[in-house]
């Protein structure tokens, strides 16, 4: 069969990487892809935001499967653009996307489902949130409404943080429609973990749990990133707290979508902090997480193919997901000055040193005359694996160590908070 992968970042070259393996795919093509990418697929130079060009592509390509992976794509509704034209894609089609695309849409969801979360209220008007949020106790989360490549997520210690966030959200207009309107939310103490699950609707398949590192420096200092690494498996995440999740979490997403009438087909992949009241629910994604999504796949001993038709086809209440019992561990390599300014074009050399059971996963790279270069703020996901994690750990910095650029920037301390030993 034939696949496309819409994207270009590093979750999108461990899906295509993943799905190389798979007998039945004779031919792999990505839009619009990256220089590591291009290795293992065909790179089609359309923007992910080309809908109507990417569909046509797809007619006469002869896709048999069209895989999503940004956000942005899932919120503008390119799912029910292939959908009517009787393709087959994977990802929740526009309505359901509304999950992740409005944090206020998905609180309320979560409210009116009992999914445990925290307690929030949201403000379309500027003044009216100022007002609440000088009301509350110290530290607040502040989050704009909309996508904001994982950067709309604002922690408040004080009063001047707070009215800060809201004014360069809502005033400033720093996330431009995303801030038309804002949730404040009660700050959650625990260990923050992420799962995954394939949801077809009626039935789900739940992935092993991974720990992400969303703030830029070590021992989580710095702003908010799109993730800075990953690890799994997390001791965090004990067989009683997966057991709570899916009572508490699953369960009830799956009873909420069927009363809401959501036709919730694709990944599902909420943010929780595992709190000392237990797990609550951060945000819900509705796509594979970014970069957890490299360690998963490490991870993962299924055909991906298999698993991603039984959610299209509603199947997944007779699919078991096979999983390699090792651990895996992925350190972003980032342009320097992530996440705030940075230049690009820089010379990456030493990719091509690394030990067995490493992959490096291009997310912001292109080619320039032949030499690969950075394109991006995250630039590879240096990811290994590893009898348990202080080897796949070991193994992940030493490749780390071979790979230079100008400017490179990575976290010293991923997988030391949280893992097993």
């Amino acid at each position: 069969m034939k696949i496309l992968v819409i994207g270009g970042g590093g979750r999108e070259h461990a899906l295509i990487w993943k799905l190389k393996q798979s007998p039945k795919v004779s031919a792999i093509y990505c839009a619009p892809g990256n220089a590591g990418i291009a290795d293992l697929a065909e790179c089609v130079p359309l923007k992910i935001s080309e809908h109507e060009k990417l569909l046509e592509f797809a007619k006469q390509a002869e896709i048999d499967l069209t895989i999503v992976g940004p956000d942005d794509a899932l919120a503008a509704g390119i799912v029910d653009k292939f959908q009517a034209a009787g393709l087959r894609i994977f990802g929740p089609n526009r309505s359901a996307a509304r999950l992740e695309s409005s944090k206020v849409f998905a609180k309320d969801f979560m409210e009116r489902h009992q999914i445990p979360t925290a307690q929030s209220r949201s403000f379309s008007d500027s003044s009216e949130a100022q007002k609440f949020a000088q009301s509350l106790p110290k530290p607040i989360v502040i989050k704009a409404d909309g996508l904001a490549l994982g950067k709309g997520v604002i922690i408040a210690k004080t009063g001047w943080e707070a009215a800060l966030a809201i004014h360069q959200i809502m005033d400033e207009r720093k996330f431009g429609d995303a801030g038309n309107q804002v949730v404040i939310e009660e700050f959650l103490e625990g260990v923050e973990c992420s799962i995954h699950a394939l949801v077809d609707g009626r039935n789900y398949v739940l992935f092993p749990g991974a720990q992400d590192h969303k703030r830029a420096l070590d021992h989580d200092q710095g702003p908010n990133t799109g993730g800075m690494g990953t690890f799994s498996p997390s001791k965090a995440l004990t067989p009683t707290l997966s057991e709570q999740v899916r009572e508490e979490v699953l369960d009830r997403f799956i009873a909420g979508v069927q009363a809401d009438g959501l036709d919730y087909r694709g990944m599902l992949f909420p943010g929780l902090m595992l709190t000392p009241k237990g797990p609550k629910v951060l945000e819900f994604n509705c796509r594979f997480g970014d970069p957890e999504t490299q360690v998963l796949m490490m991870r993962l001993n299924s055909d991906l193919v298999d698993l991603l038709e039984a959610t299209i086809d509603q199947r997944l209440g007779s699919v078991q997901a096979r999983w390699n019992p090792c651990a895996a561990v992925c350190v972003i390599m980032a342009s320097g000055g992530y996440p705030g300014s940075y230049e690009t074009g820089k010379a990456i050399s030493g990719y091509d040193k690394v030990g067995e059971d490493v992959h490096v996963f291009h997310a912001g790279t292109r080619k320039d005359e032949g030499q690969i270069v950075t394109a991006g703020g995250r630039v590879l996901g240096v990811t290994a694996s590893g009898w348990d994690l202080r080897s796949a750990r070991a193994r992940a910095y030493e490749a780390v160590n071979e790979i230079e650029f100008e400017g490179r920037h990575f976290r010293t301390d991923i997988a030391t908070k949280g893992a097993t030993a």
